[in-house]
């Protein structure tokens, strides 16, 4: 790994931190800055550092996170911020997690369990947030429900055939099966090869555990055993292959047997073609805006393992995972309450849901609402971008996920967005989306999943092998864009505390002005013949960093 080293600028400058207008003792902090210099180590990451790369420093740690810890240790100490609620619009969380239920947003305008609107928003008993989903956990993919939808009129039917004024419905139509039948090949192809792996591995794995009296052995024990059979050398073989990457033969076993759930779930319920989903256990219409009061205020869904409030969770823990309490992680940001609105099921989400929850979680106090989350066709886009609209007009910044297929966005639309392909004109100017950093500086330092554009991507941040909470009182490594983004929505709720009377428009322009910049070319999409230069790739080209992001915030109040 070369991680390159820090410089400072040529002269520090004193600046004043803390809430506006509070009176607090003067500091001397210089922003971080020019890290395309010195070349300083190649060593790997610990598993303390990979557990916390997010939280790092590039120049203390040599590691490419965010400097949050620096930033408590040298800007926050002793000084007291406001609380700040961060909507997350996600799959639902688990509010009771030992390292959350701290953190979590208490509607204190509700009598919990009464029955009763005490607050008279239209959702009863919402006394952690609210459930658009009801019961949901399994949905459609969108290109599913819009075959299902218009395949009654187009199906069978020729481009000849179809008038002026229904040819832009065939041809979506025509694009979404495409999408369609891409997909599901794909997926049965995956189920079926892991499932074919499974067949092959399982046995000879229990063979050779009897053979050798430990299921967790090497490919050296392999190779020392003496006279096998030839069917004995055919399970050696595939087993030593299958050592070959890396991980113990039992743990393998466990990723297949996932692999396999994974796909199998995918063609029973993103690619159904028979089931409603919404009609069997939410009853809701979904192209009717007008209705608008549906769900329940379950907000870790139907599941009583949780399974479906893992994602959810997951990025909780990453914005305000309760902080030096000596449990599980620390989250980025501190004085955070965390709002519940469970909107996205294991499939693509609704327009209407998501259009509801950006205004619910507006509604009812956020200043910061999180969005790890995204599709590629959408039925009703305006209703979306109405709401995130209407966030803008009542003062809340939209921390958005750029999604995981590392492609450029500013040639492919993807729902939510602020702005249409091809168009800079931003609908709002308080939506932020979010491009995920790998913790490898150089040529790796984005994810190869990772979606950029330099009119569509706002910024990046750590979105590689993130250590979060997951249902349960567990925690887990996971990655994607949805991790990247609350990593900044951490930093964004921090400016909010610290600097209340800053804009949500004056905590994306510091969040975007503020990061570190570098001039590395740098591989896309996990393609090493597709390289840009990092300044390229994002509207700002920069790194969100917390320290910076602090200092200036502390400058732009003064004005």
């Amino acid at each position: 790994m070369r991680i390159l080293k820090v410089s400072l600028l040529a002269s520090a400058s004193a600046l004043i931190l803390g809430a506006c207008g509070s009176s607090v003792a003067p500091i001397v902090s210089t922003p971080i800055d020019n890290i395309d210099n010195l070349p300083l180590k190649a060593s790997p990451m610990t598993e303390d550092q990979t557990k916390t790369w997010m939280l790092s420093d590039l120049m203390r740690d040599t590691i490419p996170g965010m400097s949050v810890n620096r930033a408590y240790s040298e800007i926050l100490a002793g000084r007291t911020g406001s609380t700040v609620i961060v909507g997350v619009i996600d799959s639902g969380i688990d509010v009771e997690h030992e390292d959350l239920k701290n953190v979590i947003w208490v509607n204190e305008d509700e009598i919990p369990g009464n029955g009763i609107d005490d607050d008279k928003n239209g959702y009863v008993d919402d006394i952690h947030g609210w459930n658009f989903l009801g019961d949901i956990v399994a949905e459609n993919m969108e290109y599913v429900r819009i075959m299902k939808k218009l395949g009654r009129v187009y199906e069978g039917k020729s481009e000849a055939s179809i008038g002026a004024a229904d040819r832009a419905n065939f041809e979506v139509y025509k694009k979404a099966k495409a999408e369609f039948e891409k997909e599901k090949g794909q997926t049965e192809a995956n189920h079926a090869r892991y499932e074919q792996l499974l067949a092959q591995v399982v046995p000879a794995h229990n063979a050779m555990s009897e053979k050798l009296g430990k299921e967790d052995y090497s490919a050296d024990d392999l190779k020392a055993i003496q006279n096998a059979s030839p069917e004995e050398q055919a399970q050696i073989t595939a087993l030593t292959q299958m050592l070959s990457y890396g991980s113990p033969i039992p743990d393998l076993i466990k990723q297949l047997n996932r692999g396999v759930e994974y796909f199998g779930g995918r063609l029973n319920t993103h690619f159904n073609m028979d089931k409603d989903f919404r009609a069997e256990k939410l009853g809701d219409d979904p192209d009717n805006f007008s209705i608008k009061f549906y769900g329940n205020n379950d907000v870790d869904g139907p599941d009583p393992k949780k399974e479906d409030a893992r994602h959810g969770t997951h990025v909780a823990g990453i914005i305000a995972a309760q902080r030096n309490n000596g449990v599980g992680l620390d989250g980025v940001a501190e004085n955070v309450k965390i709002m519940v609105v469970r909107a996205v099921p294991d499939g693509d989400e609704y327009d209407k849901d998501i259009a509801l929850a950006i205004r619910y979680a507006v509604d009812n106090g956020a200043k910061v609402i999180n969005t790890s989350f995204g599709k590629y066709y959408s039925p009703h886009p305006q209703w979306v971008w109405d709401a995130i609209k209407y966030a803008s007009d009542n003062d809340v910044l939209i921390v958005n996920a750029a999604g995981n297929d590392g492609i450029d966005l500013d040639k492919v639309q993807v729902y939510p967005n602020d702005q249409k392909v091809g168009s800079a004109t931003e609908i709002s100017d308080t939506f932020l989306t979010v491009g995920a950093l790998n913790y490898e500086y150089g040529s790796e330092l984005i994810a190869s999943f990772s979606n950029y554009g330099k009119t569509s991507v706002d910024v990046f941040s750590p979105g590689v092998k993130i250590w979060s909470t997951t249902p349960l009182n567990t925690y887990e490594f996971l990655q994607g864009t949805s991790m990247a983004s609350p990593a900044a929505a951490g930093v964004a709720a921090m400016i909010r505390s610290y600097f209340p009377k800053l804009s949500a428009k004056q905590v994306k322009q510091i969040m975007m002005a503020s990061g570190l910049a570098s001039n590395a070319t740098v591989i896309l999409g996990g393609d090493d013949s597709n390289t840009d230069k990092f300044s390229n790739i994002s509207t700002s080209g920069r790194m969100v960093n917390l320290y910076n992001a602090l200092i200036m915030a502390d400058k732009v109040s003064r004005k």
